[in-house]
């Protein structure tokens, strides 16, 4: 199926923030008393979504937003792209909305956002949902050369022209080998039209300084602070999760106070909700309904 048509019935708008300027986000099922929000990877957009957004928004008000930056959102050169940035804009996004609490999930960088979010604004997080999230300690040699490589395929879309080839190798970091056939054409070209763009270009080489720093073995963002999470939180990792595995997600969960982890049956990398939408939404829904995975 095509983005195009995984997104038939969801609204596709944009909302101007107060500081962090135009968002582009992905919306369904606006009237339904639970929101959840999604929140993609570094160098993400909503589109990472594009399996769940109208699933979700049969039961839930979903927003999937594109980070500032990324996407086709304000392409600011005056922030640092911290963690903060990022929770700063969630936090006006939701303001802007009229949400005043709510299921928030995010992956990789998303996850990291989502759990500082946990942490600084408790009052607006139901739940929380860490979905192969980035900010806990890396346990395995193997963890610290994916993130050598992502640094390498990333640098590879910046300070030149990325191609169509370029850009598929680094998407096909984000899956397990065996789900790469998901990776379509226009899957592809739409990430390389995102990348190609001038606003992008600008912004690019400021947010991956940070991965780059995390290769290099410094400090490029900071670890979760799990103790500090009071709400039900589900961890959501894959058997083939870089960086992460399934040893650092069961090492980091008794920081949580309530806390779960959850491992997807069908093998799936970096994206589990695009490499297996069906067992991503029945857990999320599970989770938020039942507060069991």
């Amino acid at each position: 199926m095509s983005l195009w048509l995984d997104f038939l019935s969801a609204s596709i708008r944009y909302v101007d923030l107060p500081t962090m300027g135009k968002t582009r986000i992905a919306e369904a099922g606006v009237g339904n008393p639970e929101t959840l929000i999604l929140m993609h990877g570094v160098g993400g957009h909503i589109e990472a979504y594009a399996k769940n957004v109208v699933e979700l928004g049969k039961t839930y008000h979903i927003v999937a937003f594109d980070f500032v930056g990324h996407g086709y959102s304000e392409k600011k050169t005056d922030i640092e792209y911290a963690i903060d940035d990022y929770v700063e804009q969630l936090r006006e996004l939701l303001d802007s909305l009229g949400v005043t609490s709510a299921h928030i999930s995010g992956e990789s960088l998303g996850g990291m956002v989502a759990g500082t979010f946990a942490v600084k604004y408790p009052q607006y997080t139901k739940t929380l949902i860490l979905n192969t999230a980035g900010g806990i300690p890396i346990v395995s040699e193997k963890g610290h050369q994916d993130v050598a490589d992502l640094a390498s395929l990333s640098k590879s879309t910046m300070g030149k022209a990325p191609t169509f080839e370029s850009v598929r190798d680094r998407m096909r970091w984000l899956f397990y080998k065996g789900n790469w056939g998901q990776i379509s054409d226009e899957l592809v070209e739409t990430r390389l039209k995102i990348y190609s763009s001038e606003g992008y270009q600008k912004t690019a080489p400021l947010i991956f300084e940070r991965v780059a720093r995390v290769a290099a073995g410094k400090s490029g963002f900071p670890m979760l602070e799990l103790e500090k999470i009071a709400c039900p939180a589900l961890m959501l990792w894959t058997l083939h999760n870089p960086i992460h595995d399934v040893a650092a997600a069961e090492a980091a969960l008794p920081r949580l106070q309530n806390g779960q982890l959850y491992v997807m049956k069908t093998p799936a990398g970096h994206w589990p909700q695009y490499e297996d939408s069906v067992e991503f939404n029945a857990v999320v829904s599970r989770f938020i309904d039942t507060g069991k995975a």
